[in-house]
């Protein structure tokens, strides 16, 4: 495998172009922005940032398609959907070399779980479509399910494809038209993406797509009155802002916000296959992922023996270039998050944790990039900051417990509340735990990730629901037809 450049996988001039009203065209102004692989610290494209003008243009374009197309029968959406699917298997290779330049996916990830996971939410969205009933009966009242208008999606860096599908999915599938912001850190898979939904035929106006920043286009974007609700992912800061912006116009936002997911290992878990997938699932995509579980949390008695399965597990990543068949992780994504994540592993050292594993600086062969150590913390106790703030890197806290209430306490001891994991060998006692934990989301001994389990936060991880049924439901209004089935 070999990484291209961005000249071999765009055409060049998309870089600098908002896709508006089913056309490519030119910026309102000229805001060059580089777009750094984080491999090399160099910029693997400049594009161009749009501003309130092209986002007004885009909103128009959008209120203007939205009539006609949530008007399309159901059979041509999903067709449209269908054509999407087929597209995203065909560039397959392209969307993971540009997820690799855009955000240090290796190559390797990027084919395997980040354009996988990203067609997912399309066909998810499709299956959901088919059988959707939009309007039910109850009495004489019918109840009907409308799309709820214009939707604008604001995505983030970390899983910049994965993101884009699960929300213009759902939202082109019922019939709302949207305007997307992605993240101008990771916007070159997103505009391959915009490309895929062109040649896929879908109507001029529907879809729409402005690279930019959060004060320059998102911001506008989630107060602008023609657009009737606004979903966000990212973090708890700016999930803030967005709802801020938003509240003047009373629209509906949706939020998918931070995360520091607990993962309870109870006493009677098989700690040997127990431990080596929980380390796994914390740093997958090098931990930048809102959900991933860094907060191990196990019996006071059993910590020695989860220290040396978890350095274990740690030690056994293969960190390299992105074109390396044996890498299982690349950089972290961008320098702000490298040095964050820099900051939060010295800080826990200073707060007396004790580092089992990893530690400060990069990896040993990386004089550049943004390459992490991944990091064990043990004998970390739950008022530390890196056990309460959410730092977005491969860095793993090892918390003791003394009994399971104990245990459950603890997991629900922060302010967040997006996922949690829980082991045992006791499907009852696993369940039982579950259902008092304080999250959108459990996961019992680490099960197949379902596309159709809706996913969504407690707390200040969000509000509103993406995946599945629920996700669908969030682009729709609920409308009341009294005495629609009484005879005149």
């Amino acid at each position: 495998m070999t990484i291209q450049p961005v000249e071999q996988l765009l055409d060049t001039r998309r870089l600098s172009q908002a896709y508006i009203n089913g056309e490519w065209v030119a910026l309102s102004q000229d805001k060059p922005f580089d777009v750094i692989n984080p491999a090399t610290e160099e910029p693997a494209a400049t594009i161009g940032l749009g501003g309130k003008q092209d986002l007004n243009a885009a909103v128009a374009a959008a209120k203007k398609a939205f009539p006609l197309w949530a008007a399309t029968p159901v059979e041509e959406r999903l067709a449209v959907l269908d054509k999407v699917l087929e597209l995203i298997d065909e560039r397959a290779d392209k969307l993971a070399n540009l997820m690799s330049l855009e955000m240090g996916a290796t190559l390797g990830y990027a084919l395997s779980t980040q354009v996988p996971l990203a067609a997912a939410h399309i066909r998810v969205a499709r299956e959901n479509l088919a059988r959707y009933e939009f309007t039910k009966m109850r009495g004489t009242t019918a109840i009907t399910r409308e799309p709820i208008g214009v939707a604008g999606l604001i995505t983030p860096w970390n899983w910049p494809l994965y993101q884009v599908t699960a929300k213009v999915g759902p939202a082109l599938a019922v019939g709302c038209s949207v305007v997307l912001k992605p993240s101008e850190l990771s916007p070159l898979s997103a505009l391959a993406f915009a490309e895929i939904l062109h040649d896929a035929g879908i109507p001029a106006g529907v879809f729409n797509l402005v690279n930019g920043n959060g004060m320059d286009v998102g911001e506008p974007l989630a107060s602008h009155p023609d657009v009737d609700m606004v979903s966000f992912t990212g973090s708890t800061r700016a999930g803030i802002l967005v709802a801020q912006a938003a509240a003047p116009t009373v629209k509906r936002v949706g939020q998918e916000l931070g995360g520091k997911s607990p993962n309870i290992l109870l006493p009677d878990a098989d700690f040997a296959n127990a431990v080596g997938p929980g380390v796994q699932a914390g740093m997958r995509n090098n931990g930048q992922s809102c959900s991933a579980p860094t907060r191990m949390l196990v019996p006071k008695e059993r910590l020695a023996e989860v220290e040396q399965l978890a350095a274990a597990a740690a030690e056994s990543i293969v960190i390299g270039l992105a074109d390396n068949e044996l890498a299982t992780h690349g950089p972290l994504a961008n320098r702000p998050q490298f040095e964050r994540v820099q900051t939060m592993i010295q800080r826990g050292i200073d707060e007396g944790a004790r580092c089992v594993t990893g530690g400060p600086g990069r990896p040993d062969g990386f004089d550049r990039g943004f390459y992490t150590r991944p990091t064990v913390f043990s004998d970390v106790t739950p008022d530390m900051a890196i056990a309460q703030e959410e730092i977005f890197g491969p860095v793993l806290c090892l918390i003791p417990y003394d009994s399971v209430e104990h245990a459950i306490e603890i997991a629900n001891d922060t302010v967040y509340g997006l996922a949690a994991h829980v082991q045992s060998a006791n499907l009852n006692a696993a369940r039982a735990v579950a259902r008092q934990i304080r999250s959108g989301q459990v996961l019992i001994n680490y099960p197949t990730w379902d596309p159709q389990a809706p996913f969504g936060g407690y707390k200040q991880s969000g509000s509103g629901r993406e995946y599945g049924i629920e996700g669908l439901e969030e682009y729709l209004e609920t409308k009341a037809i009294v005495g629609y089935d009484v005879e005149a």
